[in-house]
């Protein structure tokens, strides 16, 4: 695969489950390198990754892997990939470097060499003092490891991480939030990252796909969905909410509450420049009677980009 291929291709993909779609005419590009896969519960970034896999057949539309239709060609499709589940999988009974070395023989690789990289991969993921331990006395943040190990033992081309975080404690997640930035960054493997937590995609993916309600919602290199078309500001007021909000939609700016007392603004680039806005912001604010008691520039975040995409208030 030349370098600047996709890692993915969707054109005019539609998965339906009855009478109800799960993907609608999604067309997508996900390039080389790491990319996050981003959408609210039931968007449909499970279904994606399984019809990738070639778990599920679309009712329409193509998609290439690596360069290969699915359709065409789903065991080499998956012989080059490597899948870390949301849910665990593990084979009671096992210890780690044996259950690591029999999934890299069912993904082709030959037992003495699948031995060999298990050994490896499990150093490599922080498991190496525990690989002869028994999979089910492992802890939460170990079994996530495991399972990443098991989706690189082969040396996949291509990795699908479906919320590679969830349960772990906050050093545990940093250390795999590392781990999967070194995989895309250092060792070059390409990885589409699937995740609830927009900071874990932030932090390790530099393009994002977001998904809502079954189609793309945006997609493109993170950096460029944040800006530069305006200016964000973070907003605390004393008074009524509600009108506040109306009249800053009103006067062209878009706004969402944060779990804190605070708000973030949105001020398109037409509207002036920092001072400006600042005193477009207050006037606003005074032209419905609540104070303005926090007011500061801000930079624009993923949580941004997401909430614009999906129409989040």
């Amino acid at each position: 695969m030349a370098e600047t291929s996709p890692a993915v291709l969707l054109e005019h993909v539609s998965v339906v489950y009855g009478k109800n779609y799960a993907l609608r005419d999604v067309s997508a590009v996900f390039p080389a390198g790491a990319v996050g896969l981003l959408g609210p519960n039931g968007a449909g970034k499970s279904t994606m990754l399984k019809a990738l896999l070639g778990f599920l057949t679309p009712t329409s539309g193509r998609m290439e892997v690596l360069g290969m239709k699915v359709a065409d060609r789903p065991l080499e499709v998956r012989s080059q990939l490597g899948y870390m589940p949301e849910t665990d999988g593990h084979i009671p009974g096992m210890n780690a470097v044996t259950f690591v070395a029999y999934c890299g023989q069912l993904a082709g690789l030959p037992k003495a060499d699948a031995m060999q990289r298990a050994h490896e991969t499990l150093f490599y993921v922080g498991l190496g003092e525990a690989r002869y331990r028994n999979l089910e006395t492992y802890s939460t943040g170990m079994k996530q490891r495991i399972k990443l190990a098991q989706a690189l033992v082969h040396d996949p081309d291509l990795v699908f991480l479906d919320e590679p975080t969830n349960g772990m404690d906050p050093k545990g997640r940093d250390e795999m939030l590392a781990l999967i930035r070194d995989i895309a960054h250092n060792k070059g493997i390409n990885l589409i990252l699937s995740s609830h937590l927009l900071p874990d995609v932030e932090f390790t993916c530099d393009h994002v796909v977001v998904l809502d309600k079954g189609r793309v919602a945006t997609f493109g290199p993170i950096e460029e969905l944040k800006g530069p078309a305006g200016r964000v500001y973070e907003v605390r007021v004393k008074g009524a909410l509600a009108p506040f909000v109306a009249a800053l939609h009103g006067a062209g700016m878009e706004c969402r509450e944060t779990d804190e007392d605070v708000m973030r603004v949105f001020v398109p680039g037409a509207i002036g420049q920092t001072g400006a806005d600042q005193q477009h912001i207050c006037a606003v604010a005074g032209q419905v009677k609540v104070q303005v008691r926090h007011l500061r520039t801000s930079v624009p975040t993923l949580e941004d980009v997401f909430a614009r995409a999906v129409g989040e208030p």
